[in-house]
């Protein structure tokens, strides 16, 4: 059984494809490899090439393997179904052309949830028809990553979408069919939402097919929800910390997913805002060190 360590373009603040602040991307698996890992998310469609022959000969150069790729777009607004079908279209060819398995499904950020990230009692909820057409878009797009693309798709609960909270991720689960829609669960976001990660992990582990490895720091989310900060004051804040400096039991993770059997990628993804003074190498860096130091090889 093995488990293998990879990183993630949003580790170096590359979470649009179109943001100028963004480092190029040949720097970016340069770093990537020079920190220490063999593997690499895809980032937002159009940042890498979608030319296979191009990314493949730099994956090659710098000894990476494509992991996954994630749909980061607006499910919760029926008025962007063609942008999210258009990405989920552009990134699952882009997986297949280099053999990578996994679709990671995220709801964006939404205005309407970004003001409660972190407070699920004072969060806007869905009405029924909503929440249906919502299901929906997400079930569909499922289908496509899966029966159109033999793609390992999973969902991603992400702070101030729609699909943030736990009883929203496991109400999700309970009404789309497994065999299309498994979890790609990221500790992080699901500490951020005021839940426990562990516990989450122990209830889900046969349905997680893939892992996102993110760290809260503490002081910062008591201080965001004591103060009610929004979601985009909190990354500016620094609420997404190094692997170890944060409240998430890391080798509680390991052992859980050991004793599952679990094989495959766990990713490192430690957002971080670019207009921040943040040395995203060093940080992949003391990522990569302190999961070998609990045991992640």
């Amino acid at each position: 059984m093995t488990i293998r360590i990879g990183n993630a373009p949003c580790s170096w603040g590359v979470e649009f494809a179109d943001d100028p602040r963004n480092p190029a991307w040949r720097s970016v698996l340069k770093d990537c490899a020079d920190a220490g890992y063999k593997g690499i998310e895809l980032g937002p469609v159009g940042y890498m090439p979608e030319d296979p022959a191009i990314l493949a000969d730099a994956l090659a150069e710098h000894d990476l393997e494509l992991i996954g790729g994630v749909v980061f777009r607006a499910y919760h607004d029926p008025a962007m179904w063609d942008d999210v079908l258009d990405a989920t279209h552009r990134t699952a060819k882009a997986l297949k052309a280099h053999g990578a398995q996994h679709l990671v499904l995220i709801d964006s950020i939404s205005e309407r949830r970004a003001p409660t990230a972190g407070r699920a009692s004072e969060a806007e909820q869905m009405d029924k028809a909503e929440w249906a057409a919502y299901r929906d878009r997400i079930a569909e797009t499922a289908r496509i990553g899966a029966e159109e693309y033999g793609l390992s798709v999973g969902i991603h609960a992400h702070a101030a979408g729609f699909m943030d909270f736990e009883p929203e991720l496991e109400r999700l689960l309970n009404e789309v069919d497994e065999k299309i829609l498994k979890i790609c669960f990221d500790t992080g976001h699901h500490s951020y939402a005021g839940f426990d990660p562990v516990a989450f992990m122990k209830r889900y582990v046969d349905r997680i097919s893939y892992m996102h490895f993110k760290d809260i720091d503490p002081k910062v989310k008591a201080d965001v929800i004591a103060n009610r900060t929004g979601f985009y004051d909190a990354c500016g804040q620094g609420i997404f910390c190094n692997l170890g400096d944060g409240d998430v039991d890391f080798p509680a993770v390991r052992r859980i997913l050991l004793d599952a059997g679990f094989e495959g990628w766990c990713t490192v993804e430690q957002d971080c805002d670019p207009t921040l003074d943040v040395s995203p190498i060093d940080d992949a860096r003391a990522n990569r060190v302190y999961l070998e130091s609990i045991g992640f090889n």
